[in-house]
C-alpha cells in the first residue's frame, strides 16, 4: 500500500468519511460556460479564459451558485434490506450450528469465491456480550476465527481490563468472508451477510451489543456518522427472534488503535460504560 492510500485508510479507519468545503457549492447548478473567444491572437491573449476550478472570494458563492440558493442536502443510502424469503428460512434455525451449516451453502455473497475460510464467529451461545467487527482479515481468513493476530491481541487486553476472558464473549463480524486485499466491504455484500448477522444476535440475545468501527457501527445502527460521532454514546439494536431491542456502544476498531494509540483513553471509557451496563444494567 503506498503512503496515499495509507493516509486515506487512515482518515478512513479514524471516522472521517466526508468531506465538507469552507464554501457550499451545488454541484448540481452547471457553470456557466466560457464565452466564445474572438478569434485573433491579440484577443486570445487577453481574454481572460473562467476557470471551473476558480476559488471563490470569501463570502461569495462559487460560479453558478446563487447566494439565496441552498446547496442541495446530501442523498442518504437506503437503509440494507435483507431477502424476506431468507429471512423466513433462518428464522426457523434454532441454534448456532445450523445456522453456520446454512451459511457454508449460502451462495449469495460473492466473497465467499476468493475467500479461504468462512468466519462465522466464536464464542458461547449465551455470551452476555456480543462484540461485531467489519470483515475478516488475512489472518481470520486462514484460520476461519474472528479477530485472531494483532487485533486479536489487543481486543483480548481490552477484554481482559473491564474483567472479561475471551471466551465470555461473542465474537463476529458484519460479513463472514474477506474481501480481497481487506478492502471495504460494498453496500451489496454487507446486505448479503445481514440477515445471518441478524440470526445469530437474535439467537445470542446478548445484554450488551459492542461495535467495533464505523462500519460496523453503520451497518447495524444504519446511521451515516462516523465512529467519531457514533462512539461513547448507547444506541438500541432491534432484530427478528430477540425478546427485545439490545443495548449497544460502538468504540474504535483494535486495527485503528494500533495505529492510533493515542485514542485508546476514549476507547477506556467507552468500555468502562459497557462494563457499567452488563454488571448493573444502567447506563
Amino acid at each position: 500500500m503506498n503512503s496515499d492510500l495509507a493516509i486515506l485508510q487512515w482518515y478512513l479507519d479514524a471516522g472521517v468519511d466526508e468531506v465538507i468545503a469552507d464554501v457550499p457549492w451545488n454541484r448540481m447548478v452547471p457553470v456557466a460556460s466560457a464565452a466564445p473567444a474572438v478569434p485573433g491572437p491579440a484577443a486570445d491573449a487577453t481574454r481572460p479564459v473562467p476557470s471551473r476550478l476558480a476559488t471563490p472570494k470569501p463570502g461569495m458563492p462559487p460560479p453558478g451558485l446563487s447566494a439565496a440558493q441552498p446547496p442541495a442536502p446530501p442523498v442518504q443510502p437506503a437503509p440494507p434490506q435483507a431477502p424476506a424469503a431468507l429471512i423466513q428460512e433462518l428464522a426457523a434455525i434454532g441454534d448456532l450450528a445450523r445456522l453456520r451449516e446454512r451459511l457454508e451453502t449460502f451462495s449469495g455473497c460473492t466473497l465467499k469465491a476468493t475467500a479461504m475460510n468462512t468466519v462465522f464467529g466464536a464464542g458461547p451461545a449465551n455470551a452476555g456480550l456480543m462484540i461485531v467487527g467489519e470483515a475478516p482479515g488475512e489472518q481470520e481468513d486462514r484460520q476461519g476465527l474472528p479477530f485472531v493476530g494483532p487485533s486479536g491481541d489487543l481486543l483480548n487486553l481490552m477484554l481482559k481490563a473491564i474483567g472479561l476472558a475471551r471466551e465470555e464473549v461473542y465474537v463476529t463480524n458484519t460479513i463472514f468472508w474477506r474481501p480481497p486485499g481487506n478492502r471495504t466491504p460494498t453496500h451489496q455484500e454487507v446486505l448479503a451477510c445481514a440477515p445471518f448477522l441478524h440470526r445469530q444476535i437474535g439467537l445470542i440475545q446478548p445484554k450488551v451489543l459492542l461495535m467495533l468501527g464505523g462500519a460496523a457501527a453503520k451497518t447495524l445502527l444504519q446511521r451515516t456518522e462516523g465512529i467519531m460521532r457514533l462512539r461513547g454514546r448507547w444506541f438500541e439494536v432491534a432484530v427478528d427472534g430477540a425478546s427485545a431491542a439490545i443495548p449497544a456502544m460502538a468504540t474504535f476498531h483494535p486495527a485503528y488503535l494500533l495505529r492510533s494509540p493515542a485514542q485508546k483513553r476514549e476507547a477506556w471509557q467507552d468500555l468502562q460504560s459497557v462494563r457499567d451496563r452488563l454488571r448493573t444494567g444502567a447506563v
